[in-house]
C-alpha cells in the first residue's frame, strides 16, 4: 500500500475506527520491538514502517481534535 493510499484510508475512518486502528498499530509496534529484543525479528524494515503508521494515525487524531476545537469557538 502506498503512502497516499494509506493516508486516504486513514482519513476515511470514523473516530471509533481510528482509535481501534491506533490501538492495533501500537500493539503491533510493541510486538515487533519485543521480537527484535529477543532476536526473533527477521525483517528489521518492519519497525520504521510500523512507527510511521502509528505517527500517521496519531497525526490524524490530533488534526481532528484541533478541527473540533476550532469548530466549537
Amino acid at each position: 500500500m502506498s503512502i497516499s493510499e494509506e493516508r486516504t484510508e486513514i482519513r476515511s475512518l470514523n473516530d471509533d475506527e481510528l482509535l481501534e486502528q491506533i490501538a492495533a498499530a501500537k500493539d503491533n509496534l510493541f510486538k515487533l520491538r519485543f521480537k527484535r529484543a529477543t532476536g526473533q525479528l527477521e525483517d528489521f524494515s518492519q519497525l520504521p514502517k510500523a512507527k510511521h503508521t502509528v505517527a500517521r494515525l496519531l497525526t490524524e487524531r490530533r488534526a481532528r481534535e484541533i478541527a473540533a476545537a476550532e469548530g466549537s469557538k
